[in-house]
């Protein structure tokens, strides 16, 4: 035992720090509201007197650990019922009582293993004798008025500097409030649960010490420990404040099933459930605490995870403050030591076989066809995972880099391969496995290496997974080869193309498989000849393969040739083979290749696009015969320019423009007649539509305005006899038109509007649209009323009327349409003939819709 030059005096209560001593420095104030304020974060409130003398042999006093009183055992319902004075109610509060004995017991003896370890320290640190460092431990405790206990935990935290001392440092200075009252010491619940867990016989054991001494105080009802297999499968390791049903019903849960021990194992923090009931996974538990929060929580060591801790509160809770959180990581860490050694029982249905071993792996690596090694984990000083070693390389890998195996094997891998920390993860996902033990595949992962400085990449298929406590990677580099020939199998699939080969002077014949699918024999039946064509080939098709086979065999040149070929199943197929000539040196015929090719879809179509094509030429030919009779109709009626109609005082002019598309002939329409009473008959319209339909309408509506108008009647009258016919007489047609009778004597003109767009005036350069009468287009209901307006010229005035093809625009209002018509009749030359000329030429129409202008001019 190594001895130091320390005095038993020497050891002061200052030197070893006490657990509940308050810093001098931390002044009683007001506590901000942060997450110390969560009620997990606070344990019990310790009812014990401060200067509880330790008994004269071994210092523990009677009690839980850390002067906690031990939990309270819960009695069953129907033992409460039942009087105390009866025999059944003294045998259930003996009952009681010895179990509170027994725990009171196993308490104690927790106690004195942590104060015997204690008083080991203090004999190597002192030199001193076991009597001696009992009296010092005492003396210490006194003085610094916490039990034996404590003190004892806090020397054993500061020899030990490990996870338990760290995070019992972060919580007490996290929750030191000199201001409030004694708390029980997380030290001393953590190392009672780290000594329980050492003690523990089994994983049933340690889950109950887990649950009595650290985790009740955090009011914790029940915990699970699942052990994690290679498979990714969880086993139930031990479980404490489930009843043996339900821990029976959760003893296995297959891979890939998703509970909270499944979502704890896959998440690097763990998994907070605030309510099991709003999470909706299933775990162990939930008809118990069906609505209480759950935390799951990874146990690993080293880098590799062995399972995970679950525990489970009766009601929802806020999520664990930080410090709390530490406490908890610090006992699955507990966990994932004794799981490291943990057997499982057989599931049903699964075989709990032996974990292999590395040399095991290594010969199953030596048995594989593909690329493999076998990894093991090289952890750091402080036992974290830091890299892998490369243990074994089989005799089929080969490196990306072209380095040999006696150089690969034994290195590291991020120093072999330190790309493999980059984009392609591969080192993160070797990581994962080991952590996990769940496997990992992928296709066509690239892979980098650094060849003096030069990085060669790679594309392979990856495979690792976890087999005891080593790594087995393979990795199948893709082949140029084998990756284009299977392209090409791909593309004659898609392309229903069969190629062939024929040697001449051996008779051998090679067919790949997907012309024996082309011709419809089974791939065990011989392949056809060439010269054997004709015999499978529909009889009409003899002379373009006779000429095919003499220009390949005899001409000795390329051919190709297009013939039906007649199936052993009936079916005819529509095909097209290539093929060339195989020469040797002195131009002599070894042999043929080539190809056929299923063209029966692009025949197919084919046909039908010819079809198609000859029934589209037909029905152009009817429709330009149509728009031509049309066309020849409404040029016979209404001629471009018409010769000047001669009426005293007035010059009258029309213009007629049709549409450019001959299908677009419309039914726009103009009259100027002078009539038997002396009046102009002024008149434009627009039937609704293209074609013959539009045309013929158009003359019916002229001509019966023509004969309306020798009545006498005004506009008005006539445009409403005129609905009449266009809804009666003419199919149910609609059509706009403005109608006009111009008194010369008088100088007047009488108007009206059936839907159609007002008159422009031009008087003394000012152009301006008449008022808009009220008028409902013809033909849209059986009778219709019409509004009428006389109108006085004066010299000089000229009056337009027009169709909309002269102003309309699909980007445009008619408002705006309307404005630049105006500029443009404003600003017109001096003749009647040169104005409507120039409303044409000027006109922004861009529906190539036919137009009628007509205009008057008062001399």
């Amino acid at each position: 035992m190594r001895q130091e030059n320390v005095k038993p005096e020497s050891v002061k209560p200052e030197n070893v720090k006490p657990v509940n001593a308050k810093p001098e420095s931390v002044k009683p104030e007001k506590k901000a509201e942060d997450d110390t304020a969560h009620p997990l974060f606070r344990g019990p409130r310790s009812t014990r007197p401060v200067h509880t003398q330790p008994s004269a042999e071994s210092g523990v006093r009677t009690g839980a650990p850390g002067g906690a009183s031990a939990p309270p055992v819960p009695v069953d319902d129907a033992a409460a019922d039942v009087p105390a004075t009866s025999p059944v109610g003294r045998l259930a509060a003996t009952v009681e009582r010895l179990r509170r004995e027994v725990r009171t017991a196993q308490a104690a003896a927790e106690g004195r293993a942590l104060i015997e370890l204690a008083k080991g320290i203090l004999v190597e640190r002192l030199g001193c004798g076991p009597a001696q460092a009992a009296r010092q431990l005492a003396e210490l405790a006194e003085q610094a008025q916490v039990t034996p206990l404590e003190l004892a935990v806090d020397v054993i935290n500061q020899a030990a500097r490990d996870r338990v001392a760290e995070v019992t440092e972060a919580f007490l200075s996290a929750t030191a409030d000199p201001s409030g009252p004694a708390e029980d010491s997380a030290a001393v619940r953590l190392r009672a649960a780290e000594s329980g867990v050492l003690a523990a016989h089994d994983t049933e054991a340690m889950a109950g010490s887990l649950l009595e001494h650290a985790l009740r105080p955090l009011g914790a009802v029940a915990v699970a420990i699942w052990s994690a297999g290679s498979d990714g499968s969880l086993t139930l390791a031990g479980s404490a404040g489930f009843t043996p049903a339900e821990a029976a019903r959760w003893r296995y849960v297959p891979p890939d099933v998703a509970t909270v021990a499944r979502r704890g194992l896959t998440e690097p923090d763990g998994q907070w459930v605030p309510s099991l009931a709003e999470s909706g996974l299933p775990t162990i538990g939930r008809r118990e605490y069906g609505d209480g929060a759950r935390i799951a929580v990874p146990a690993g060591a080293g880098g590799r995870i062995h399972g995970v801790l679950e525990i489970a509160w009766p009601k929802p809770e806020r999520p664990l403050p930080r410090p709390v959180l530490r406490q908890v990581e610090a006992l699955a860490e507990l966990c994932a030591h004794t799981l490291d050694d943990f057997v499982p029982s057989a599931a049903p249905g699964w075989g709990a076989g032996p974990v292999p071993d590395v040399a095991e792996l290594t010969d199953l690596a030596d048995g594989l066809h593909d690329p493999a090694l076998v990894l093991v984990p090289h952890l750091d000083a402080a036992g974290r995972l830091a890299d892998f070693r490369i243990h074994h390389v089989n005799n089929r890998f080969l490196d990306p880099a072209g380095r040999p195996r006696a150089v690969i094997g034994g290195a590291l891998l991020l120093e072999t391969y330190p790309m493999a920390a980059g984009t392609s993860e591969l080192f993160q996902r070797a990581e994962r496995v080991y952590a996990t033990g769940e496997p990992f595949r992928a296709q066509r992962v690239r892979l980098t290496a650094l060849v003096d400085q030069v990085p060669l990449s790679a594309v392979a298929d990856i495979s690792i997974s976890r087999h005891g406590c080593g790594l087995l990677l393979i990795w199948r580099i893709e082949d140029e080869t084998a990756r284009l020939a299977s392209l090409l199998q791909h593309a004659q699939r898609l392309g229903r193309i069969g190629g062939f080969e024929e040697n001449l002077l051996t008779g051998e014949i090679t067919w790949n498989g997907q012309l024996f699918g082309l011709y419809g024999r089974p791939p065990t039946s011989p392949p056809v000849a060439l010269e054997e064509l004709p015999a499978y080939a529909h009889p009409d098709d003899a002379v373009q393969i006779g000429r095919f086979l003499r220009t390949l065999l005899h001409h000795r040149r390329p051919a190709s040739a297009a013939f039906r070929l007649q199936r052993p199943d009936g079916v005819s197929r529509h095909m097209r083979v290539v093929a060339e000539p195989v020469l040797d040196t002195d131009g002599q015929l070894l042999g043929v290749r080539g190809a056929y090719q299923d063209i029966s879809a692009q025949h197919w179509t084919e046909v039908a696009l010819a079809a198609t094509r000859d029934q589209l030429a037909h029905t152009e030919q009817q429709a330009a015969e149509r728009n031509r009779l049309a066309l020849q109709l409404q040029h016979a009626i209404m001629p471009p320019a018409q010769a000047p109609l001669r009426v005293p005082s007035l010059q009258v002019a029309v213009r007629y423009r049709p549409a450019e598309t001959e299908h677009l002939v419309g039914g726009d329409w103009y009259d100027a007649v002078v009539l038997p009473s002396g009046l102009v008959l002024l008149c434009v319209g627009d039937v609704a539509g293209h074609g013959i339909e539009a045309a013929t309408s158009m003359v019916v509506l002229r001509n019966a305005l023509r004969g309306l108008a020798v009545t006498g009647a005004g506009p008005a009258q006539l445009l409403s006899w005129l609905n009449i016919v266009a809804h009666h007489l003419t199919g149910a047609v609609t059509a706009t038109a403005v109608c006009g009778l111009y008194d010369g004597e008088r100088r007047t003109l009488r108007w009206a509007r059936a839907g159609h767009l007002p008159p422009v005036l031009v008087r003394e350069e000012e152009a301006t649209p008449l008022p808009t009468l009220k008028g409902l287009l013809l033909g849209a209901l059986p009778e219709a009323e019409y509004e009428e307006t006389e109108l006085r010229l004066a010299a000089g005035d000229t009056l337009l009327m027009y169709t909309d093809g002269l102003i309309e625009r699909r980007d445009r209002s008619v408002e705006e349409s309307l404005s630049h018509l105006l500029e443009t009749a404003r600003s017109g030359p001096r003749t009647l003939d040169q104005q409507l000329d120039r409303l044409l030429t000027y006109s922004r129409s861009d529906t190539d819709d036919d137009t009628c202008i007509v205009g008057i001019r008062v001399d």
